[in-house]
């Protein structure tokens, strides 16, 4: 107890672990931005084609073009993140230079959660009132109209609710990363924490992290009810 007591004066005493704790901060929150925003275009992408593709949706697509889909979405779903990470750091070193450090991290985080994310949208859109749906068609509205201007507006709330959850995901896909060279509080509570037996790194940085949680939360549970036309 006497050498974790230490151990926490040492960090409020040394400017290295101040320095080290806040670009930790920012790189977990700058590649969380980033992994999440690109994430997020790809799966909604992906789910609208899930949706609308669909045999029973308002542009379907050839049957084994859905099956393909589907079963790639599931495969990389399936696949652990720190396994599916290893697998993928040979494109971030072609694509950024490095397979080391916090934007070499981007590109797994990114392949991760944009087939979770999918799924997430998915669900969103199916739960669109099938009849507003019809409504539209019976006005002449094309398949991006319906779903530009019908599905993602109806289902707006929902998909600023996945936005968060996937956010809060990939923060935590993150941190797993530090373990293998990705950056960021990961990083931070791996080489300043773990490796060197120094628990009160470990526990300022998870703390840390579950800090960064609960504000992603909280601004989209806000945005999310600002958003729900049923709340107003």
């Amino acid at each position: 107890m006497d050498k974790f007591i230490t151990q926490f004066k040492d960090i409020f005493a040394n400017p290295k672990y101040l320095h080290e704790f806040l670009g930790g901060i920012w790189e977990t929150t700058y590649s969380t931005v980033v992994a999440t925003t690109v994430a997020f275009l790809l799966g909604l992408i992906l789910a609208v084609l899930l949706v609308v593709g669909d045999k029973d949706g308002v542009r379907p697509l050839p049957s084994p073009v859905m099956r393909v889909l589907n079963v790639v979405i599931n495969i990389l779903r399936s696949v652990p993140f720190l396994i599916l990470m290893l697998f993928v750091l040979p494109l971030s070193k072609l694509i950024l230079g490095t397979r080391i450090g916090t934007v070499a991290a981007i590109p797994p985080l990114i392949v991760a959660a944009a087939p979770f994310i999918a799924r997430l949208v998915e669900t969103s859109l199916r739960e669109t009132d099938r009849g507003v749906i019809e409504a539209a068609q019976a006005m002449g509205c094309s398949p991006f109209q319906i779903v530009w201007k019908v599905m993602l507006p109806e289902c707006r709330p929902a998909l600023i609710s996945s936005f968060t959850t996937a956010f809060i995901t990939i923060l935590g896909y993150g941190a797993m990363a530090g373990a293998i060279g990705g950056g960021g509080l990961g990083k931070t509570a791996i080489n300043y924490g773990y490796n060197k037996y120094n628990m009160a790194v470990m526990l300022v940085a998870t703390v840390l992290i579950v800090i960064l949680v609960q504000i992603a939360q909280s601004i989209g549970t806000h945005l999310a009810q600002r958003s729900d036309k049923r709340l107003r």
